[in-house]
Order: structure tokens, then C-alpha cells, then sequence
């Protein structure tokens, strides 16, 4: 993203705090990053404005609601035309199942993050995709038994960080 804000090392700082705690007071992160609250509340404004902080919510424990499925999946389309990719992105787009969509590259196209309530309903969802005539030449489904690794955040001080 092309922006005309810099960031410096407490810009970093705030943002690293803010994904570990959204629900944290001015005067919390003021604190955590070594500013006074009405400078952080500038520099936290600025961050927004700019486009580096999305937006803010909760993280939810899916697990606890109930019984879910996750499935991977590897997806081959048929043309490779501009308007091939673009009319299939556009129709998975809405797709509610659809956590994740990457262009990759490799053996396949897309990979996708589906989450549904079983196998079968995912099987449903494929289903109704393939009826879609979107293009998808064939699929590979990958069921996933547990993440035992599953980070809510991005690694900014190892990114970023001055070395």
C-alpha cells in the first residue's frame, strides 16, 4: 500500500500492541509505548487515516459455539485470461464459507480457506461453485483435523524492526 506516512519505532509499537489488545485505553498504550495519551491518540488517528489499522473486533472462539469443519483447498481453473481470474474471484467473493482466497503460484491457482459446519456441507458448497460454471478446472480438498498453531496476528517486530 503506497502512503504518505512514515513509520518510525513507536508507530510500530502501537501497532504491535493494538493487534494484542484492540480493547486497550489510550492511556494503556500511551503507557506500553512511552508517550504521553494526547500524542499516541495523534499518532493512533494518523495510523488510521492512513490506512495501516483496518478496523477493530473481536476474536472468537468458533470452538466453543460448536462443531465446525475447516477444509483447504486447491483450485485449478481451465483459462488463464484476465477476465478468467477476475470473473472467478468476483464469484467467490460472497461465498460465506470462503474465509481466505490466495493467488499462488505453484501447481494451482488459488488456494482457499473454507469453514463450514461438516464435510458435507463443504462438499455442498463446492458443488454449488462448480454449478456456477466459474471456470474451475478441478480441486483438491484438504480436511483439516486440528491447527495446533493458529497466530491472530503478524509478526511486525520481526518484519519490521530495525535490525
Amino acid at each position: 500500500m503506497k502512503t504518505d506516512c512514515t513509520l518510525d519505532r513507536l508507530d510500530l509499537r502501537i501497532l504491535i500492541e493494538l493487534q494484542k489488545r484492540g480493547r486497550i485505553t489510550n492511556v494503556q498504550l500511551a503507557d506500553a509505548v512511552g508517550l504521553s495519551a494526547s500524542p499516541c491518540l495523534t499518532r493512533v488517528k494518523r495510523l488510521e487515516k492512513a490506512g495501516f489499522i483496518a478496523g477493530y473486533g473481536a476474536l472468537i472462539q468458533i470452538a466453543k459455539l460448536g462443531e465446525f469443519q475447516v477444509v483447504f483447498t486447491k483450485i485449478t481453473l481451465a483459462d488463464h485470461r484476465l477476465e478468467d481470474f477476475v470473473r472467478f474471484v468476483d464469484a467467490v467473493r460472497g461465498v460465506d464459507e470462503i474465509m481466505e482466497c490466495h493467488h499462488a503460484t505453484g501447481g494451482y491457482d488459488y488456494l482457499l480457506k473454507f469453514v463450514t459446519r461438516n464435510v458435507s456441507h463443504y462438499q455442498s458448497v463446492m458443488e454449488g461453485l462448480l454449478e456456477r460454471d466459474i471456470g474451475i478446472e478441478k480441486y483438491f480438498s484438504y480436511v483439516i483435523i486440528n491447527s495446533p498453531i493458529g497466530m491472530t496476528h503478524y509478526p511486525l517486530e520481526s518484519l519490521f524492526a530495525p535490525g
